[in-house]
């Protein structure tokens, strides 16, 4: 049985594990704000029972591990337990060596803290292959098969939990604190797993596409694909280019686009997700490292 283990996703899955444990210990439970998923139902045992979550999150995945071999694959399922097991070390540590941060005057401040910090944490572990057990297996299952976001099925399964924590321990500011912290710690999580920046694609209709491609492809050293189009209302076929390049380059391709053609049309999405030559892969063809 042969494991291709990386010592850098290791090593950044143990970070976003700490980073998230710092959070939970110095934000949610010195200020008794609940969180969603298993880490939740860890939290709702510590304040009703004062049960140690370091413990309690080992106990409530052992399940989920089993449906994590089959599903997630080899590799995958290394990486959870080394992401749950990670949680429940860090946990221990700050629980015992904790720093004292009174927030309860300024809730807004640490449910602002405690959503960032567990949403970077998360967002670096789901980035580098990991989980943590418990929901964030059944996120990852939902996005490899239904294709939602990780952040979105983490934050539907949130609520209930925290509708739980509702009726047993937490008052209506703190749950309406803790659902500031939890969608915060969606969208961070996302905006990790998607990227510092997201590219931009632009469709070009113009009647110089051959000096608009050539120079796109001379000057900023970006591809360009011809498509082929039909105009409803003109009823004349012509060629479309489609284009992607980086954030900060988009208002360079407009101006070298109106230097050829002031009169071209050209329309540009948000493109989240970029596979391929000059974004993951070099000249040369080789991945490009993170």
């Amino acid at each position: 049985m042969i494991f291709r283990l990386k010592m850098k996703n290791i090593l950044f899955i143990l970070i976003g594990t700490a980073i998230m444990s710092f959070g939970l210990v110095h934000f949610n439970m010195q200020n008794k704000l609940a969180e969603g998923g298993f880490t939740g139902i860890t939290l709702l045992l510590y304040f009703m029972f004062r049960w140690d979550p370091s413990y309690t999150n080992l106990i409530l995945n052992i399940p989920l591990f089993f449906i994590g071999w089959k599903l997630l694959g080899r590799n995958a399922f290394i990486y959870t337990i080394l992401g749950t097991v990670g949680l429940s070390v860090f946990l221990w540590i700050f629980q015992r060596y904790s720093i004292d941060m009174p927030l309860k005057d300024d809730l807004l401040l640490a449910a602002l803290f405690a959503g960032v910090f567990l949403g970077i944490g998360l967002g670096i572990i789901f980035r580098y292959g990991g989980t943590t057990g418990g929901v964030d297996i059944i996120a990852r299952l939902v996005q490899k098969y239904a294709g939602w976001s990780i952040g979105r099925t983490m934050f539907i399964f949130d609520i209930c939990v925290i509708g739980a924590s509702v009726l047993t321990y937490l008052n209506y500011r703190e749950a309406m604190y803790t659902l500031v912290a939890v969608f915060i710690g969606a969208r961070v999580i996302d905006f990790i797993q998607e990227g510092a920046y997201t590219a931009r694609g632009a469709m070009i209709v113009s009647e110089r596409n051959d000096d608009i491609a050539k120079k796109i492809m001379d000057e900023m050293d970006r591809g360009v694909t011809v498509l082929k189009g039909y105009g409803s209302f003109t009823k004349i076929e012509r060629e479309v280019l489609y284009c992607v390049v980086a954030k900060n380059e988009i208002v360079r391709l407009k101006n070298l686009i109106t230097s050829v053609d002031p009169h071209a049309f050209v329309s540009v999405t948000v493109v989240h997700d970029v596979h391929g030559e000059g974004f993951t892969l070099d000249e040369n063809k080789k991945p490009i490292e993170i």
